[in-house]
């Protein structure tokens, strides 16, 4: 009598979705009447105390961020099948990592500065242009080079990470906004980077389907079409006043307001910190999850990660309210405790999935509270001329710690393939 063993895949509880779902509608869509019963308060989204002005500067912005965000999104969702699909090996992979992180490091460090001395849009169009660069060579190349999309990629990942803010908060002061409207767009910003990730990768999956040999470049296309409208919308519908200061200038300000400032030594460590928790945390997820063979729909977990970044940052606003006695820096605290704890765990192997994604899911809950944290403390401690500088300068020990890591893993790799040929 023959034994059949059915080999089921992990899916996520379908529950799981609609309290993630219906978390974040409520934590959002509420906040503007919870905001009424203070006597003294700023406007909440989505309410009418905002001035049609302000409105107006948020949302467009908001909308380029949303753009940009599916575009450096496009790598880090397809970026992995698509070396699968191509028969590139994990040693040619990490190889790959190590290059793109140390182009991150040895010049996106500087981008920062270079950003604050010629002004930021002109950093934001590089930013669609490396892009449409990539894109345009990966869409007509047979054999793109693997190492050159890694760089001009995690060139432009620097610039993101600090060139859209930087640039927002300048135009926020340069309009006359109230300062504490910032926070409001800070954590609307992580939310819309979340929501256009989950939408890049539905669209993704609807180009690709299942005739993946012919619709492989697709999301070439998709880049292309993007990093153009980016452009053209930075170009033409944003301005900016020129304010180009000298290096020498920049070089006496800077030692006096970051250098000599503790605040900012700690938020530094702070920014470089979480930087190199999540990015080490997208490299390890889905080995972590598919360990001693495993099958798991990564596609399904994919979104509720990113769901939960949704409702930790969706909490900030009602923490930051006026009713509430949290500070900035209590929220900050408490996020990277409880994501360390979270981390703690994992480390130590626990192999259930279930737990391993509830695990997963409050860390990434506890980033989407973190990041406007830092946000908001770096508009409070950091000269926004300076803002620039002292984001791509603060991952500097971050991408270090995890290059050094990846030539770890790659030499383990390099062991293995002479031993075992």
């Amino acid at each position: 009598m023959a034994v059949i063993i059915e080999n089921s895949v992990w899916e996520p509880n379908p529950y799981l979705f609609v309290f993630i779902f219906l978390s974040c509608f409520f934590s959002i869509f509420l906040l503007p009447y919870a905001s009424k019963n203070g006597s003294t308060r700023a406007p909440a989204p989505f309410d009418q105390g905002f001035s049609s002005s302000f409105s107006s500067f948020q949302w467009k912005f908001l909308l380029l961020y949303s753009l940009a965000s599916v575009m450096e999104g496009l790598w880090s969702v397809y970026g992995e099948f698509e070396l699968t699909y191509r028969g590139v090996n994990r040693e040619e992979i990490v190889s790959s990592l190590c290059v793109g992180y140390a182009a991150s490091l040895f010049v996106g460090t500087f981008l920062g500065v270079l950003s604050d001395l010629i002004g930021q849009k002109e950093v934001c169009v590089m930013f669609c242009i490396i892009h449409l660069v990539t894109a345009i060579w990966k869409r007509i190349s047979v054999h793109p080079s693997l190492f050159v999309a890694s760089i001009g990629l995690s060139l432009a990942t620097s610039i993101f990470s600090f060139s859209f803010e930087t640039w927002m908060v300048l135009q926020h002061e340069k309009q006359g906004h109230r300062q504490d409207m910032l926070s409001d767009t800070f954590w609307l910003m992580t939310i819309f980077e979340s929501v256009s990730l989950i939408g890049n990768q539905m669209l993704l999956n609807s180009l690709v389907g299942d005739t993946v040999k012919r619709n492989m470049f697709s999301p070439s296309t998709v880049a292309v079409f993007l990093a153009l409208i980016c452009a053209t919308f930075i170009i033409k519908r944003w301005t900016e006043v020129s304010q180009r200061i000298e290096l020498e200038d920049y070089r006496t300000s800077f030692s006096a307001y970051i250098f000599s400032d503790k605040r900012i030594w700690l938020l530094a460590w702070a920014q470089a910190s979480i930087h190199f928790s999540v990015a080490f945390f997208w490299i390890l997820w889905a080995p972590t999850l598919v360990a001693d063979g495993r099958e798991v729909h990564l596609g399904l977990v994919y979104p509720c990660l990113l769901g939960s970044r949704i409702l930790g940052s969706s909490l900030f606003p009602w923490l930051m309210g006026r009713t509430s006695s949290f500070r900035t820096e209590d929220c900050l605290l408490y996020g990277f405790v409880v994501s360390g704890l979270v981390m703690s765990i994992v480390a130590f192997d626990y192999q259930e999935l279930g737990v391993l994604v509830m695990l997963f899911s409050l860390f990434h809950g506890c980033v989407g509270l973190i990041l406007p944290s830092l946000a908001r403390l770096r508009t409070m401690y950091v000269p926004s001329k300076l803002r620039g500088g002292m984001i791509s300068l603060s991952l500097a020990p971050a991408n270090a710690a995890i290059l050094f890591f990846l030539l770890q893993a790659y030499r383990k790799f390099s062991d293995n393939s002479i031993c075992c040929p």
